[in-house]
């Protein structure tokens, strides 16, 4: 395990192209939480160059107005297993019209992320907006029952990026699915992730996740809006919304092409999350989720003090797409 974990690429923000398929397949083996990295400062929902959110900020993605905006998503139901096209707004509260001015993050005005309660459907999209501020995107949810979306963004002129969300139902025969096991290992696509490092509440923590295909590191990732992987994470139960950004970037002449890919985070509170890594080569997009469970911050102490740390990683299974 390694402590103080510094690396850099990253990027969360995530996406390909509509229809690129992603799946995640059995995860195996534990993974111990690692020693707090530097702390740094943030917002809420985010973890960028500059660290993770402080630890009194409140978690992104949970209301679906904040900071002077308000998220109005047209299509609120859609039939799982059927084509569809999502319609919303940002609605600006100062003058009741939907937000035109946004400030580019990694090469997209908007991060468009659509997720099961169970969490084990998984989308990242990049909708296009139309002159009068209303946004669009296709999606195609294969299975029934509640989803939420998140809306990431920062406003032209604002300080600081706002993730807001909405409730989204997708009709047909709903059948529940079991939770995913953590486990450090996630195989997808015929690549290896690995994860290594922690999440810790309210403390940054440094996450490491290596890739490998036939054995072998791969050490010419390609970049992805502007980084070399992108990580959200969504707490289970609210699905509280974190996107993590990295502490370095392709061609800033200290950041390898792989076959790691590390960020700097901070968890708003303790309980599992699932973790979805985007990662770009050979010219395809493709998702490696994990589930990790993270003990109280002073039972994490605690457990390092006598080596039996409590907390494990994991891969979570279900179908992750762009």
């Amino acid at each position: 395990m390694h402590t103080g974990l510094k690396i850099g690429i990253f990027a969360t923000a995530l996406a390909a192209t509509f229809g690129s398929a992603y799946g995640v397949g059995k995860a195996v083996g534990p993974v111990l939480p690692d020693a707090p990295a530097a702390g740094h400062a943030g917002h809420a929902g985010h973890a960028g160059r500059s660290g993770g959110a402080p630890a009194h900020a409140a978690p992104g993605g949970l209301q679906v107005a904040e900071g002077g905006y308000a998220l109005d998503l047209k299509t609120p139901t859609v039939t799982a297993g059927t084509p569809a096209e999502l319609r919303f707004a940002v609605v600006d509260d100062r003058t009741g019209r939907p937000l035109t001015a946004y400030r580019r993050a990694h090469g997209k005005e908007l991060h468009f992320i659509v997720a099961s309660r169970d969490l084990t459907v998984f989308r990242h999209l990049h909708p296009r907006r139309a002159a009068d501020g209303t946004w669009s995107t296709p999606v195609d949810l294969p299975a029934a029952g509640g989803y939420r979306v998140f809306a990431d963004f920062t406003p032209d002129g604002a300080r600081e990026a706002l993730t807001l969300g909405a409730d989204l139902a997708a009709a047909g025969a709903y059948r529940p699915v079991k939770a995913p096991r953590p486990a450090a290992t996630a195989d997808v696509d015929g690549y290896r992730v690995t994860l290594d490092g922690a999440l810790r509440p309210g403390e940054p923590g440094a996450l490491t996740l290596r890739v490998t295909k036939d054995g072998k590191p791969v050490t010419d990732l390609q970049p992805h809006l502007g980084a070399y992987g992108h990580l959200v994470a969504l707490r289970s139960g609210d699905l509280a919304y974190l996107h993590v950004h990295p502490d370095g970037a392709p061609g800033d002449g200290r950041t390898p092409a792989g076959p790691e890919v590390s960020f700097t985070a901070t968890a708003p509170s303790a309980g599992a999350y699932h973790l979805f890594l985007d990662f770009r080569h050979r010219g395809t997009v493709h998702t490696a989720a994990f589930t990790v469970r993270i003990a109280g911050a002073g039972a994490a102490r605690d457990a390092g003090a006598d080596g039996d740390t409590g907390g494990d990683r994991g891969a979570a299974g279900g179908d992750h797409r762009h």
